[in-house]
């Protein structure tokens, strides 16, 4: 029996699994009777929901699988072995690593789709947030340490960042003791070798697209290649889509970046129960329900990414709270991404909506809403536009939102 494995809960499937990721914040329809200042604390918590998708439950099934792997080895014959020659290494001496059999992979996605969310919430139920221990020989897992590929990739500062996070959590002195002794970095990734056989479960290294960006970024993947091999742990990479580039040249860093690879949600299931959920979740005082229109809306002007809409939905009733429109409906939402998303428009495509989504009634359908502007009168743009020759239907984005579909 390995006493660590027996002390990580047990492997989750199926709706139990949903049941422990998902985070629903408390929320009542009592806030909406409160003063400004109170509903506008409040409306901060809408951060806070988040609803697991197949992504996170991969991503689970993946993580905790790298952990039980690394775990296994903690306590074998080759284990032991392989400390003695780390500590070989550490005197000067030139050995190989004979633990290995870990694997390295990746988890890439664009920004925004909730990846870190379902990488955290996923650590969070596959460890209990626990330090494990084991008698014989005596040893303090951290199933899960999470650091972040330095900017320039410097192989130095990322092993020192490793022994530093350790310290954080197991109240050692290892990063201390390679300031002291100006550790060159061979001693280094010897030192963070035992440390990770001693220690260390699945070492998550995020940022990882930086090294497309530097040169230093082959010799980076290759340390961890060598950490490997020396260590037995599982080695996770989280990163954009940026790095695929990088590690597509050549064959070895090809075999380090195998794993998971997500893009923005569909129009789908999924997107549309997100929706639905999220919006009642209102802190204005007059409740709105969610349409069909909305749904739509809210795909075309996020592309499918989760943390877009989630800003979408909180800075629009921000603006309707401190306006005093008091409304969640297209008028603030339209209000939202042009005043508050204008940096992010030019990665946004409002036609992003799928064919099989898009209702094909008219050629153009006008949604009609509440406006901004308490002015705000239909017909007398429509008269203005014409007098001065000018298309109504332009002048009329300016005050509600028009969706123009095929037919």
């Amino acid at each position: 029996m390995n006493a660590l494995i027996d002390q990580l809960p047990k492997m989750l499937m199926g709706d139990k699994l949903i049941e422990e990721l998902q985070e629903i914040p408390e929320y009542s329809s009592d806030i909406r009777c409160l003063d400004s200042a109170s509903r506008l604390t409040k409306l901060s918590e809408l951060y806070g929901l988040y609803i697991p998708s197949s992504m996170t439950m991969e991503i689970y099934s993946k993580l905790y699988l790298g952990i039980l792997q690394s775990l296994q080895k903690k306590t074998t014959k080759l284990a032991i072995q392989q400390r003695y020659k780390n500590y070989q290494m550490l005197l000067g001496n030139k050995c190989n690593g004979i633990i290995g059999g870990s694997d390295s992979f990746t988890i890439i996605g664009c920004s925004g789709i909730g990846k870190s969310s379902a990488v955290m919430n996923s650590i969070k139920v596959a460890t209990n947030c626990q330090i494990l221990t084991n008698e014989s020989p005596y040893m303090e897992v951290i199933p899960c340490l999470i650091v972040q590929c330095p900017f320039d990739c410097s192989v130095k500062s990322l092993l020192l960042n490793i022994l530093l996070q350790v310290d954080n959590v197991l109240q050692t002195e290892y990063h201390q003791r390679a300031i002291k002794t100006h550790a060159t970095t061979d001693m280094l990734i010897s030192s963070v070798s035992q440390v990770s056989i001693n220690h260390i479960g699945l070492l998550i290294i995020d940022e990882i697209q930086n090294v497309s960006r530097n040169k230093g970024g082959v010799n980076l993947v290759s340390m961890l290649t060598q950490l490997i091999n020396s260590s037995g742990i599982s080695v996770c990479m989280v990163g954009t889509p940026e790095c695929t580039s990088f590690f597509e040249r050549e064959m070895q860093l090809a075999r380090r970046s195998l794993g998971l690879k997500y893009s923005a949600l569909p129009f789908d299931d999924y997107f549309i129960r997100f929706c639905e959920t999220i919006f009642t979740y209102q802190y204005v005082k007059e409740f709105t329900p969610i349409t069909d229109g909305i749904i739509h809306w809210l795909y075309e002007h996020s592309s499918g990414v989760i943390s877009v809409v989630v800003s979408l939905v909180h800075d629009a009733q921000e603006i309707a709270i401190m306006n005093r429109f008091e409304k969640l409906d297209l008028s603030t939402l339209n209000l939202a991404y042009k005043e508050r998303m204008k940096m992010l428009h030019r990665y946004i495509s409002p036609s992003s909506l799928p064919e099989t989504a898009i209702i094909r009634k008219t050629k153009e359908k006008i949604i009609e809403s509440p406006s901004a502007d308490p002015s705000f009168n239909l017909y007398e743009i429509a008269m203005r536009a014409k007098e001065k020759k000018l298309n109504v239907v332009e002048c009329l984005r300016q005050y509600i939102s028009i969706e123009e579909v095929a037919i």
